[in-house]
């Protein structure tokens, strides 16, 4: 029993008070009770989920590592310090490598430790983007690119990421109904209820193709092309509706080293899959689609998104992937985005929609760009409370709907009961 380290944190005012114990002292009073409880004796299930919630305590963490006898625990631990960079970390990172009894705790260390040594050397070369002259920004950017998929854990071929052609999904002039949602590779009973869903409304009014919106896969996408999750959570519940699938991929989706490949490759095995690079544009009717990986959003994935807008002459223009722009759900906005996706979609592109908020949202436009999130695909649903952008918030499972024409773009969102949430409609 951890009596010393337990009364450490029972008397923690005290012991901060007299300035004997600094390890306590850095960790939050909102987090103190639940340090106790880390410390103390416990089942594995219990304390792996007292990690997790303190997350932000990473002194704490390191602390309690090298005498952690659990390595269900343990390997809480290196997951959560793992995407911390501090050279303190990284020596965390290596004695774990090389002196854990568990090969798989140690082989976790790894795969950490390698993520965080490709971060500092993105960080090198994003300097060196942005003093480079015009010309060489493409070479560079190619680079950058291959350094975000390292950076984000996964051994991906940089010629996955090349789009192909445009292509067209329905011809020009013609009316377009789309399915949009994401968040929902769970098997959960609401991802099913959402699926059954969409096949009602799809045998009522048909749709042409459906967009997806990441997190295609939880809790780390798929192992391979044949993994035999694919069944079970894509070929059962979406392949009834037989339409093509245009996919975008989320956070989840890059879990695991070999998930983005898996899910590219599985396109060449699926009628209805379709993933043909990390990004690529469609026409349809009188739009054209952007699928962008905003989970590895990098400087050519931009230079080609910005490109292809300027080129495109469709009349809608509308782009989709995971992560939000803007946000009022748990997540809140993605600083990124904001600093280098929405200057190249602003009064370029019509609407953004995005996933990754489990939950169903419009927000306020900013120069005729409109925010849609359709995150209600499946995995568990999350409270959302309308902010000053909101135009429409909803907690629920559900999805999108897009009815594409010349002069309108319409946005209707439903539950799984196909009961009317809200409709806005862009005109032109």
């Amino acid at each position: 029993m951890r009596l010393p380290a337990l009364l450490a944190f029972c008397c923690a005012p005290l012991l901060m008070a007299q300035g004997d114990d600094p390890r306590a002292a850095r960790v939050p009073e909102s987090l103190r009770e639940k340090a106790a409880l880390l410390t103390a004796p416990g089942d594995d299930a219990t304390r792996v989920r007292l990690v997790r919630d303190l997350a932000s305590a990473p002194d704490l963490l390191l602390s309690l590592l090298p005498g952690e006898p659990s390595a269900a625990v343990r390997r809480e631990i290196v997951d959560r310090l793992g995407r911390i960079n501090t050279p303190r970390i990284r020596r965390a990172l290596t004695e774990r490598i090389q002196s854990d009894p568990d090969p798989a705790v140690s082989i976790l260390a790894l795969e950490r430790l390698r993520v965080l040594q490709a971060q500092s050397n993105l960080l090198l070369l994003d300097k060196r983007l942005q003093q480079a002259r015009p010309e060489d920004r493409p070479l560079l950017a190619a680079e950058h690119e291959r350094a975000v998929a390292l950076a984000r854990g996964a051994r991906l071929p940089a010629f996955f990421h090349d789009p192909p052609p445009i292509f067209s999904a329905k011809p020009a002039g013609q009316p377009v109904r789309v399915l949009a949602f994401g968040d929902y590779g769970q098997g959960t009973a609401g991802q099913k209820a959402a699926a059954q869903a969409m096949l009602r409304y799809h045998r009522r009014q048909p749709f042409d193709f459906a967009i997806t919106l990441g997190d295609n896969f939880y809790p780390r996408g798929m192992s391979g092309p044949a993994d035999p999750r694919w069944k079970s959570l894509w070929e059962d519940l979406y392949d009834p509706i037989g339409i093509p699938f245009y996919i975008s991929m989320g956070n989840h989706d890059w879990g695991q080293p070999d998930s983005p490949a898996a899910e590219l490759l599985y396109t060449h095995k699926s009628p209805t899959w379709r993933l043909p690079a990390t990004r690529y544009t469609f026409t349809a009717g009188s739009a054209q689609f952007f699928s962008i990986d905003t989970q590895a959003h990098n400087h050519a994935q931009s230079l080609w998104l910005a490109g292809e807008l300027r080129r495109s002459t469709a009349q809608w223009k509308i782009v989709y992937g995971h992560h939000p722009i803007y946000s009022h759900g748990q997540h809140g906005d993605t600083r990124s985005l904001i600093t280098d996706l929405l200057p190249i979609l602003r009064a370029r592109a019509d609407a953004f929609f995005a996933g990754h908020e489990h939950d169903l949202q419009h927000l306020r436009p900013e120069d005729g760009l409109h925010f849609f999130i359709s995150g209600g695909g499946g995995a568990g649903i999350r409270p959302i409370t309308p902010g000053p952008r909101s135009l429409f918030a909803k907690s629920s499972y559900g999805f999108a709907v897009l009815d594409v024409a010349p002069n309108s773009l319409k946005v209707s969102f439903f539950d799984t009961n196909l009961t009317p949430l809200y409709e806005y409609t862009l005109t032109k």
